[in-house]
């Protein structure tokens, strides 16, 4: 299996978005089954050997670190109708609310029915453990404190302007991260955990591609 995300992918289209996510949301429900002894999952999930969907340290660090990613992203997007943003600017902010929102409750459920500690849907650092102690860490991309309070100052067009270039920023992280996650020793290979991370990878590299034209638009006025 190559490990990345092919361009076709990456170049998919809005009309396909909703129907790889409820496809997605079915396959977590019929496959999320926890890595146990026992020879079936629960019946509420399935009757499904659990063997058949091992997970890696590296899938539960990426989709929680990604619960965190997400909520950001919302944060920011949901300062758009009272900072004056264009109407380009806040439908592309419905967007990314509808769909991380729905994908946050994805992942929490994936870690749930994984029996793994569950994040709450918090824009913050994760706890990691570095040299035996544990820090607090930004996500690859995830604005800093000082970068939340530039877009927060924002009003009209200069709000426009900070907003897709940090949502480009944030979004090139989500990237990062799914190449962090498929370079991993078995990340990324149980069929459900690849198909996620490829349609994360395939969805921001689109919005990239969009809020650049947009800041390009904007930016030669």
């Amino acid at each position: 299996r190559n490990h990345f995300p092919t361009c076709n992918v990456c170049r998919s289209i809005d009309m396909h978005m909703t129907l790889r996510k409820t496809a997605l949301f079915g396959a977590f429900l019929l496959v999320g089954a926890p890595v146990v002894a026992q020879a079936q999952t629960d019946t509420a999930l399935g009757t499904v050997p659990a063997a058949r969907y091992p997970y890696t340290a590296a899938d539960v660090h990426f989709i929680s670190g990604m619960i965190g990613h997400h909520a950001q992203a919302i944060v920011m997007a949901k300062w758009a109708p009272t900072h004056g943003a264009s109407k380009s600017v806040l439908v592309l902010c419905e967007r990314i609310i509808n769909a991380q929102t729905d994908e946050i409750a994805l992942m929490q459920r994936w870690l749930a029915v994984r029996h793994q500690p569950v994040p709450e849907a918090k824009a913050g650092p994760m706890k990691m453990m570095m040299n035996g102690m544990e820090m607090d860490m930004l996500m690859p991309g995830m604005l800093s404190d000082s970068q939340m309070k530039v877009l927060d100052a924002s009003r009209g067009a200069n709000f426009d302007k900070h907003f897709l270039q940090f949502m480009i920023q944030h979004h090139q992280g989500a990237m990062t991260m799914v190449n962090e996650l498929f370079a991993s020793a078995g990340g990324g290979q149980d069929d459900v955990m690849y198909k996620f991370a490829s349609d994360v990878y395939a969805d921001q590299g689109t919005e990239i591609d969009r809020m650049q034209k947009m800041l390009f638009q904007l930016l030669g006025k």
